[in-house]
């Protein structure tokens, strides 16, 4: 039940607050008054859109919040819209909250039926998915629900195995020539690189050894020169004999003959090559992975990466055989699960089906409907899973689709055959009434009364004030007689304030509410008459 609702800064609204009482609640007021702009406030604030549009001109957001009373404990919700980014924060009492928890929370607090209810209640998806509404055991549908997603998914990754292998195949041959060229050359993921450097540190290597050579030749090349420094040697001592100083250099020319002597014999010893590995092979190499890479216009790493992603492709195409038979075991499976849970279904329905016409039925004549009004619910096959990939046949499943005889001699047909805009408004109030429990969520009847008048419109009234008395109700309504049974009776006007249109919501007493009563009947002194006559002879209630 809403105790309590409040608007900021909504379309035509600055600050409004209603405080709603139990049983019938009716909103009255002259077209484009802003009623619906109430109920849209509503919907907007358990989980519906609402166009940043509807946001009051030179405000930054608009504000919708509410008390409830939910099993008998407090509920506030609070829902903000920003006019500049259209976004909106949640507030479910002091927490923020998301729009999944509020949808998970608007079955427990609304049930809506507008004039545009009609539209969708003709809809035949609209009336399957209604009587599954009624099923004695929801769980069957949610099993047939978790049955057909898994098929879906199932028959979705066999459409792409499909659709993968055949794409693959048509490309086989060039992948299987790439797969050899690749394999034949074998390429390893940064090997150019580290032949390279093995080919640069053998040409230092070379180049090393060539200077040693050279070196060795320095020494021994004609004349000697190890015997150039004993000549010199000898002839430093004979001088040394007569000139002292001489002979320390003579000492220093031997030592140095023994060096260079000594050098000379470490030359001689030097290893044939300077490095332990082959330049024709590394060559060899280089040339073949150069030529691979002009072949697959790629470089080197890339190679790699192709030559694992086409074996990949090439085992996915080897293997994809099993892994279709394997996916259509397991449909296989889901179907036979799928087929036991749809024959139970279709028992479950058509015994929903028996007694929703016939509450339906019992509703509607109270509603001005003949006694002879007839509900029938019409069962046809419809396909509900075709296997992909295993040798079974489509499975179907009964659904609904209403059809009704409102009057007798005539044979049943679809609402949208017969149906008028009145009859449809009071097929939805059944509807509405039966989905309703005592002390459950508030109903919202939007302007359902539309196209009924007469005496059709007192059994209507007589229904509504009856279901009031154990459902909340928020009317809208253009009748004097069903406004005269409100147990609160809200008038939605607009008035001019300082340059500004503004919409008020009053709750009347006394006699405003005989001249609201007397408006909507037309006004004058016909007008004044009704709302004494629904008002018992001009008893006004407080």
């Amino acid at each position: 039940m809403i105790e309590v609702l409040r608007i900021k800064n909504l379309a035509l609204i600055d600050d409004l607050e209603l405080e709603f009482g139990p049983g019938l609640n009716v909103l009255s007021g002259e077209t484009g008054a802003g009623k619906s702009f109430i109920i849209s406030a509503v919907n907007f604030l358990t989980g519906e859109k609402m166009h940043t549009d509807l946001v009051r001109v030179g405000c930054d957001k608009a504000v919708v919040e509410a008390l409830f009373v939910l099993g008998g404990e407090e509920l506030i919700l609070r829902r903000e819209l920003a006019a500049d980014t259209g976004r909106s924060r949640i507030y479910v009492g002091d927490a923020l909250a998301s729009r999944d928890t509020l949808a998970a929370l608007r079955p427990k607090l609304l049930l809506h039926v507008s004039q545009h209810g009609q539209g969708r209640l003709l809809q035949p998806a609209f009336q399957a998915a209604l009587l599954d509404g009624f099923l004695p055991d929801p769980a069957v549908l949610a099993e047939k629900t978790r049955l057909a997603r898994g098929l879906a998914d199932i028959a979705a990754a066999i459409r792409d195995l499909d659709a993968k292998a055949a794409a693959l195949e048509e490309k086989r041959q060039f992948l299987e020539f790439q797969h050899a060229e690749i394999a034949k050359v074998n390429p390893m993921q940064g090997e150019e690189d580290e032949l390279i450097g093995r080919r640069a540190a053998l040409n230092e290597s070379r180049k090393a050894a060539e200077a040693l050579d050279r070196s060795l030749e320095c020494i021994e090349r004609q004349p000697r020169l190890l015997d150039t420094l004993a000549d010199l040697h000898r002839e430093l001592l004979h001088a040394g004999a007569i000139f002292p100083d001489f002979l320390a250099d003579a000492e220093a020319v031997a030592g140095f003959r023994h060096q260079l002597k000594d050098i000379s014999v470490r030359l001689r010893r030097k290893p044939s090559k300077a490095a332990d590995d082959d330049a024709e092979a590394i060559e060899k190499r280089l040339f073949e992975l150069a030529t691979l890479r002009r072949k697959l216009k790629r470089t080197l790493a890339e190679i790699v990466d192709l030559g694992r992603d086409i074996k990949e492709n090439l085992d996915f195409l080897d293997d994809c055989g099993l892994k279709r038979k394997a996916l259509a075991r397991e449909e296989a499976a889901g179907v036979a699960a799928l087929a036991a849970v749809l024959a139970e279904l279709g028992a479950a329905r058509r015994t929903a089906a028996g007694t929703l016409a016939a509450a339906l039925e019992e509703i509607l004549r109270g509603l001005g409907f003949s006694e002879d009004v007839r509900v029938i619910f019409d069962f046809t096959e419809a396909v509900a899973y075709t296997p992909v990939a295993c040798d079974l046949p489509p499975l179907t499943e009964e659904k609904a689709r209403i059809l009704w005889r409102p009057n007798p001699g005539q044979p049943p047909q679809p609402l949208d055959k017969i149906a008028s805009g009145g009859e449809l408004s009071r097929f939805l109030l059944a509807l509405m009434s039966l989905s309703a429990e005592p002390g459950g969520p508030t109903l919202i009847f939007d302007e359902i009364d539309a196209g009924i008048g007469g005496l059709t419109l007192a059994s209507v009234g007589n229904y509504v004030k009856k279901l009031s008395e154990t459902s909340q109700i928020l009317l809208i309504s253009h009748w004097p007689q069903l406004a005269s049974l409100a147990d609160r009776h809200f008038r939605v006007q607009k008035t001019v304030e300082d340059g500004q249109t503004i919409t008020r919501c009053l709750r009347l007493a006394g006699g405003d509410i005989a001249e609201e009563l007397s408006r909507m009947a037309g006004g004058g002194e016909a007008g004044a008459e009704m709302a004494r006559r629904l008002l018992g002879n001009g008893v006004l209630r407080p």
